[in-house]
């Protein structure tokens, strides 16, 4: 039950009204520097001074309400922050969005630098969403996950930024407020979705271990005072408690009467609106991705037909293009790593994605940015198999990581019907999303981009798209197996790799029609398996994801609709003059901004 506290209210008055006038006197204070400048002949560039100024503010505010955020992209300021979500945070989130429109109107956009340009559009975006986050998607309320807090805590003892002993203060400090954290939560959560609560559960149980085990190992080997190891050791062990008291709290809720994980058109617009940022609508890309699948069933019925006699002999071939295509799709996938090899098949192929890359003078690639591979920490487990964890802008020497899902505790069948989806030629082309010169790259451009807002406020669709892009820039460049040697790439690295685009498509088809249109567990496995090909466990997969997320999914096929587009245009405008090279540095070199805005700068 939620009490009202008068002298809370009084205080938050307070605090806010504080806030305001701190935000008009820096309002008043950029004005009146522009104008000054103005009136000195800096014909214009005042506005960016400014501009720069002000977004300077508003970055460092930023992390006074987000600290995990701040933690997570290397700025450790606020370590030990635990924002309580409760009515107080959210009456302060609302006033600094009110706070920063006002700002945003002082500047006269016509008058800002490109870049500056890029930067309003992301801060106000940026604004538009948290109220529309807070008012109307209410996560918060419906998804017991958003209270996952296990990759903030594990950042802090797993990443070497440093000492051991600073960091486990700001561990200590942090689970301090553990209780007021889930108290709120439990006082926030009204009707959760039964799907995301089972997720979260089990996320929320995996990070038991950052606790018991992985803090109190820590203490063992950190120089402390004994009664502070003690201290420590007491609330860590509290913190277990708390989180399998709310873990407890979960289970008790009625599934019979939870959320349905569905979005609704209303709510999966807008939020596609913000969080995708594209130029084009949810239905021009619905309706742009069935086309695409009609193309790539085309092209691979060609490369079936051309293979089969190779593969499958004098055998009859199917008069179903789609079972022709799956009968060779299905030969090819045999060839795969074994279960206990996956991860280091991964780290194998790296080396050799590097030195096709800088065979074919694709991009310049930094080596002084190491990357690992490591096994996917527990508390990111149930949503993707693989994924790349980057530094953010802030960490200067931070470690990028890939993550890789384990196949432990897996049955036979499960495994290998994982496998032959991943097979041979697939999880080369994986390798290439995931790292090179997909994500990893990307995102090490994007941090040294000129604008920290651009890195701060990442465009999922860029950073995507990209990926899904540097397949098939590789791809054109030859690569096969790979041979940094090779002019052109295989007929069954064609067929597979229009499979694995199938999947991107696909990945949007199956998103908006769940979301949106209602599509059923057998539509959505029809079209995975039948139409993308995929592997049952595979599809089985991503119906587990495209209940548990929304949106997230358009991300891969419109970024790289509109990349590829942007990159066709670029190149009829430079003529003669035109490199791949120089395409790809040049977009990277933007940042992590919306394919539309960086497009526009390009093409000017």
């Amino acid at each position: 039950m939620y009490f009202f506290d008068w002298e809370i209210l009084i205080f938050t008055e307070q605090f806010l009204c504080m806030q305001h006038i701190k935000y008009f006197w820096l309002a008043i204070l950029l004005v009146f520097s522009a104008c000054k400048q103005k009136s000195e002949g800096n014909k214009g560039d005042s506005q960016d001074v400014a501009f720069n100024t002000y977004k300077e503010g508003f970055i460092n505010d930023l992390w006074n309400y987000y600290p995990d955020w701040a933690t997570s992209i290397g700025n450790h300021t606020h370590d030990g922050d635990l924002v309580i979500p409760d009515t107080l945070f959210f009456e302060r989130e609302m006033m600094f969005v009110l706070i920063n429109r006002d700002s945003l109107q002082q500047f006269d956009l016509s008058k800002l630098s490109d870049n500056n340009k890029t930067d309003y559009y992301l801060i106000k975006n940026h604004l538009d969403y948290i109220e529309f986050a807070q008012k109307e998607l209410k996560t918060y309320v419906w998804d017991p996950g958003f209270y996952n807090l296990g990759s903030s805590f594990s950042y802090i003892l797993a990443e070497n930024y440093d000492a051991l002993p600073k960091r486990m203060a700001s561990f200590f400090q942090k689970m301090g407020n553990l209780e007021k954290y889930y108290y709120a939560a439990k006082t926030n959560i009204k009707n959760p979705s039964p799907l995301h609560t089972e997720l979260a559960i089990g996320q929320i149980e995996a990070t038991y271990s950052i606790f018991e085990k992985d803090f109190l190992d820590s203490l063992k080997v950190v120089t402390l005072p004994e009664t502070l190891k003690q201290d420590m050791r007491k609330r860590a062990l509290e913190s277990v408690k708390i989180m399998k008291d709310f873990v407890s709290f979960l289970k008790k809720q009625d599934k019979s009467t939870g959320r349905d994980f569905r979005l609704g058109k209303e709510l999966y617009d807008k939020k596609f609106k913000y969080e995708i940022q594209s130029k084009y609508t949810p239905e021009q890309i619905y309706d742009s991705a069935v086309a695409r699948k009609a193309f790539l069933h085309a092209e691979m019925g060609k490369l079936a037909n051309q293979l089969w006699p190779k593969y499958m002999g004098n055998a009859p071939k199917p008069t179903d293009q789609l079972e022709l295509i799956r009968r060779v799709i299905d030969t090819l996938s045999l060839q795969h790593v074994a279960a206990d090899s996956f991860k280091y098949a991964i780290e194998q192929q790296l080396p050799e994605l590097t030195a096709f890359i800088k065979a074919k003078d694709l991009l310049y690639l930094d080596p002084n940015k190491p990357l690992k591979v490591r096994d996917e920490p527990g508390y990111m487990a149930g949503v993707a198999g693989a994924s790349m964890s980057s530094p953010g802008p802030y960490e200067k020497n931070g470690k990028a990581y890939y993550n890789v899902g384990t196949l432990e505790g897996w049955s036979k069948a499960d495994a290998e019907s994982y496998l032959r989806e991943y097979n041979h030629y697939i999880l080369q082309i994986l390798n290439i999303h995931e790292a090179l010169p997909g994500h990893y790259v990307q995102l090490v451009y994007s941090n040294k981009a000129p604008s920290i807002v651009k890195s701060v406020l990442q465009n999922g669709t860029m950073i995507e798209g990209w990926a899904v892009y540097s397949e098939l820039m590789m791809m054109e460049n030859g690569y096969s197996n790979p041979d940094p040697n090779a002019t052109t790439t295989t007929p069954e690295f064609w067929l597979m790799y229009y499979k694995w685009n199938l999947r991107t498509t696909c990945n949007t088809i199956l998103d908006i029609s769940v979301h949106t249109k209602n599509m059923s567990e057998t539509d959505a496995l029809d079209l995975l398996m039948r139409e993308a090909f995929q592997q049952r466990s595979e599809a089985e997969g991503k119906w587990h994801r495209v209940q548990v997320t929304n949106v997230q999914l358009c991300s891969y096929y419109t970024g790289f609709k509109e990349i590829y587009d942007l990159r066709e245009a670029w190149k009829a405008k430079q003529g003669d003059k035109y490199t791949l090279k120089s395409f790809n540095e040049t977009f990277l070199g933007y940042g992590s901004a919306p394919v539309k805005y960086i497009g526009e700068l390009m093409m000017k």
